[in-house]
């Protein structure tokens, strides 16, 4: 274990219908909303027994290939690098689902399996009609805008080691148990964040083996210990945590799905974030100390001080870029951009 000591507040009694979304876009922290999902048809087949639960996933199965990822025993369940971190410790491989779930069914009794792991499937794509009966209800205004991806992971004891992801998350504990560790995005020093690729998942992890932390290697993770909380998850329960929290997430039984859906409020005009951090690398990071505190400057006028202050003294016709984004003035900007990189 990690020793992360603070708990996710738990939040009971909420219905279905009755996700508070505004209060929990407005708080900006991990809350667990316990049972909301507790009626799911395949909450309630995974209390019967894991291969119930196989079964009425199958229902919805119609062939198409899952990309799935398989460890030996000696991972115990941690998709990672190798030792040396020049490959990952684990293989994937397109195989039916069907195929995947009768491997796991054959170690369900293993004291010490293979890790099997099939992560962010498309429920759209790849179980059609399983939300017509496992869903959240997405009654909010927002979600007509940005309409949430839904996707479910499937495996036996798997751990996810703590990465971050751009959009916001509800996680649906539907069969077996999960353990969050969670963490504020300001813990990424103390999370000692891996290499950009290759990595594990699409998402930079942190380097840490929460089962065996490593403290006069990683030193700091103690400052992230102390500000991280653990949420203990079962069956129907619902966890809601913002976008760019850290999260290491464990698999406990022999057999676990999750289902989550993720979004973003931001318009889909604008661009990601991430490639603004790499072409900073490219362009700022290398640069003399004084430049950069320059720089800051800047960055702190036009990006992250209040968005209408750049252009509040300029009339409307010339405030450009420096006026509020729409469609147009992005489109221009990403020219300009290109036009500036191709030179």
């Amino acid at each position: 274990m990690s020793g992360v000591t603070n708990k996710t507040r738990v939040v009971t009694g909420i219905a279905p219908d009755r996700i508070p979304y505004d209060d929990l876009m407005a708080a900006q922290e991990a809350v667990i909303m316990k049972g909301v999902a507790k009626d799911w048809p395949l909450v309630q087949a995974g209390l019967t027994s894991p291969q119930a639960a196989m079964q009425h996933v199958m229902g919805f199965y119609q062939g198409r290939p899952v990309t799935a990822f398989r460890g030996a025993p000696e991972i115990k369940g941690r998709f990672f690098y190798n030792d040396d971190v020049s490959g990952m410790n684990f293989s994937g491989s397109r195989a039916a689902l069907g195929d995947v779930l009768d491997t796991i069914t054959a170690h369900l009794d293993d004291p010490a399996p293979p890790s099997f792991y099939i992560g962010s499937t498309d429920l759209d794509l790849y179980l059609p009609g399983f939300r017509g009966h496992n869903d959240l209800m997405l009654n909010h205004p927002m979600f007509e805008r940005n309409p949430p991806l839904g996707s479910i992971w499937i495996g036996n004891r798997t751990t996810a080691t703590a990465h971050f992801d751009m959009s916001h998350n509800l996680a649906v504990c539907a069969v077996g148990r999960r353990r969050f560790t969670l963490f504020p995005p300001d813990q990424v020093e103390n999370l000692y964040p891996g290499p950009l690729e290759p990595t594990p998942g699409g998402q930079v992890i942190s380097m840490v083996d929460f089962a065996n932390p490593e403290l006069d290697r990683f030193p700091n993770f103690r400052k992230a210990m102390a500000a991280g909380q653990v949420a203990e998850l079962e069956p129907g329960d619902v966890l809601f945590y913002p976008a760019l929290w850290w999260h290491h997430v464990e698999a406990l039984e022999p057999f676990n799905v999750l289902v989550n859906y993720w979004w973003n409020t931001s318009p889909a005009y604008m661009d990601t974030p991430w490639n603004t951090l790499l072409h900073g690398m490219l362009s700022l990071r290398e640069r003399p100390e004084s430049e950069k505190q320059a720089w800051r400057a800047l960055f702190d006028y036009y990006i992250f001080g209040p968005s209408d202050r750049p252009a509040a003294h300029l009339p409307e016709h010339a405030q450009g870029a420096l006026g509020p984004l729409d469609d147009m003035k992005a489109r221009r900007l990403r020219a300009t951009l290109l036009n500036k990189m191709n030179r």
